[in-house]
């Protein structure tokens, strides 16, 4: 998607008829409202920069231009595009990054990384050669056309107001491999910039090219369960952009410090569904190790887990695999400091007590246990994603328990969004509508599949269908019980919904590997087997614990199966506090279809027990 796409010549008209910030802020905010002051300024000093460039310059009148062009399958944006034809008459894309800085400082021991004043105070921030290789290198990896059709793509980055010295920190040697794929142009570089340019782009291309980008073949969506083996390996499955590579940076650096001295240390990073949270947290696994420290990735849900070994076991053995993946309860009685980092994914899944076996040691706190068993830990952590009583993950709790041990704390978000097809108002109109949060998102007005599907069996029918290369799963609530003795009963048929005379079975108990396993689109899911993985598409059943009702979703905790352990314990807080249980119960109910609606990367479909609850999705959607 594009914000603005002309031609040079059209984009000259609108520039003279002082029109070309007002198409843009009206462009802008039809998909994601109202421009920020601040935005708007980067417009119109871009804007003017590059009219002047242009102006002067052999680039032909009817090469494209876009501004704000959204890169696939994520929530970025690259400034400035121009595409047209070379000398032979190739495809040719120019991307152009713009900054405001005025000064930079380097950042030693962190690749890619400076210092810059950026909102009143000096930041790190990417390089901003970094930034254009790293989006250079996102659109070819997304895009299908770009890479049969052979477009050559060429980053480079601006900075208009930034006088780049003989030995300027931009400069140094620790950046040259970013500068020598994305060339640097600063105040006074015009004409090398128009040079660059010119260089590429000999021939105009009435939007043409743009046209193939924009509405060309994406690549299937790169999941990490089918990426994990390549990484293991040291290959390059995903390129790391903006608060990930930061907080990837930040990580390295915090885990090399407390190895040399020995101080404890703890990173807290926040992020929503799709932020990259664990494959951030892979690529960590991967290079500390690769730098000869004792890590571990470690979380409490056994289906990442055990999915995770089923892809890897081709490539490594078994014990080795089983020693870089553990349970959440593995440091019950773990040495102090034994371990060099835990990466722990899926902290708001973590338990205050673990119990090894009938009659086993009881511990005292997973959190506890995790930090004092690692000089250097880190939790990847969405409070949202809590789903059952025992979750005890938060970072209110993890600096409890830091403070107690006088380790060093820090924080980092992740705002990134690779999954829902990028889509970050999505996740923001997701929390409108389940009544989790009030945000401005009001209408469904974003680039992805979502549908309310009148019935199950159309529900299970599209999925089908989509289930290309085993990448589409139906999912629902825990409303229908799981009895023991049918567990591994592929012909019971546990989830029935009456009304329509359907019914399919659970998934197995080898439940765990029910993201890979090919015959799992012939079951149904449930939080417990896909929190922590993704899909192309997800179909979710949502039960009759949650209804409209009033002007109100409502939850209702007395409609979840017995055989369902997410609120084990409820009826005990019942009886102490009847009020803060039901809250409780509320916030699970909610989270849990947040988290499965979440799994799908290009698209979501619903079907509602409750027909007051698929009318008001329907009409809060505008998909009536």
């Amino acid at each position: 998607m594009v914000i603005y796409q002309e031609t040079k010549k059209a984009f000259f008209a609108d520039v003279d008829d002082e029109q070309i910030i007002t198409k843009i802020r009206a462009l802008y905010k039809r998909r994601f409202g109202e421009a920020s002051k601040s935005l708007i300024n980067s417009w119109e000093d871009s804007v003017d920069y590059m009219f002047k460039v242009l102006a002067m310059s052999r680039i032909p009148d009817t090469t494209g231009i876009a501004i704000e062009y959204n890169i696939p399958s994520t929530s970025k944006r690259i400034d400035f595009t121009l595409t047209g034809y070379d000398s032979i008459n190739r495809d040719i894309v120019v991307i152009i990054e713009f900054k405001q800085w005025s000064e930079c400082v380097k950042v030693e021991g962190k690749d890619g990384i400076v210092q810059s004043f950026v909102g009143h105070g000096l930041r790190e921030l990417l390089h901003p050669s970094y930034q254009a290789w790293s989006y250079a290198a996102l659109i070819k990896d997304f895009n299908e056309t770009v890479q049969q059709n052979n477009i050559k793509i060429f980053p480079c980055a601006c900075l208009h107001n930034y006088h780049i010295g003989v030995n300027d920190a931009l400069l140094d040697h620790q950046y040259h491999e970013y500068i020598t794929e994305a060339p640097l142009f600063g105040f006074g570089d015009m004409q090398k910039l128009r040079d660059f340019i010119e260089k590429y782009i000999k021939h105009g291309d009435e939007k043409e090219v743009l046209y193939k980008i924009e509405n060309g073949k994406l690549r299937p969506s790169k999941r990490l369960q089918d990426a994990l083996l390549g990484m293991l390996s040291g290959k390059r499955e995903f390129v790391m952009i903006d608060d990930q590579k930061l907080i990837f940076e930040e990580a390295v650096q915090l885990a090399r410090q407390s190895y040399v001295d020995g101080k404890k240390r703890v990173l807290i990073v926040n992020g929503g569904p799709g932020t990259g949270k664990t494959v951030l947290a892979i690529n960590l696994l991967v290079d500390l190790t690769k730098k000869n420290l004792v890590a571990n990735y470690t979380t409490k849900n056994a289906a990442p887990r055990k999915v995770f070994k089923d892809m890897l076991k081709e490539g490594f053995r078994a014990n080795y695999i089983d020693n870089l993946f553990k349970s959440s309860g593995t440091y019950i009685d773990a040495e102090k400091n034994i371990f060099d980092a835990l990466v722990v994914d899926e902290a708001h899944r973590l338990n205050s007590r673990t119990k090894l076996g009938p009659g086993g040691v009881v511990g005292e706190n997973q959190i506890k246990e995790i930090i004092c068993a690692a000089k250097f830990s880190i939790f990847f952590l969405d409070e949202n994603q809590r789903v059952t009583l025992d979750d005890i993950g938060s970072a209110e709790e993890i600096r409890r328990h830091a403070d107690s041990v006088k380790a060093d704390v820090f924080e980092a978000q992740l705002s990134s969004q690779f999954r829902c097809n990028g889509s970050d108002g999505y996740l923001a109109w997701l929390d409108r509508l389940m009544q989790i949060k009030e945000t401005a998102n009001v209408t469904l007005d974003f680039n992805y599949d979502f549908r309310i599907i009148d019935n199950p069996h159309e529900l299970g029918r599209l999925i089908y269908e989509k289930n290309t290369n085993n990448k589409s799963r139906l999912v629902a609530g825990y409303c229908w019980e799981w009895p023991k003795k049918t567990q591994n009963n592929p012909n019971y048929h546990d989830v029935r919904i009456d009304e329509y005379d359907f019914e399919m079975s659970w998934n197995l108990a080898i439940g765990e590997t029910f993201a890979t396993d090919p015959d799992a689109i012939n079951r149904i899911g449930c939080i417990h087997t896909v929190q922590g993985l993704e899909f192309d598409y997800v179909g979710v059943i949502i039960g009759k614990d949650m209804r409209y009702e009033g002007g109100r979703v409502i939850t209702d905790y007395t409609k979840r199966a017995k055989s369902d352990k997410s609120l084990a314990g409820l009826k005990r807080l019942m009886e102490q506090d009847s009020v803060s249980a039901k809250k409780v119960a509320d916030e699970i109910i909610r989270n849990t279809y947040r988290t499965l609606m979440t799994r799908g990367m290009k698209g979501c479909y619903v079907y509602c027990e409750d027909r007051n609850l698929q009318e008001y999705i329907s009409t809060i959607a505008h998909l009536q």
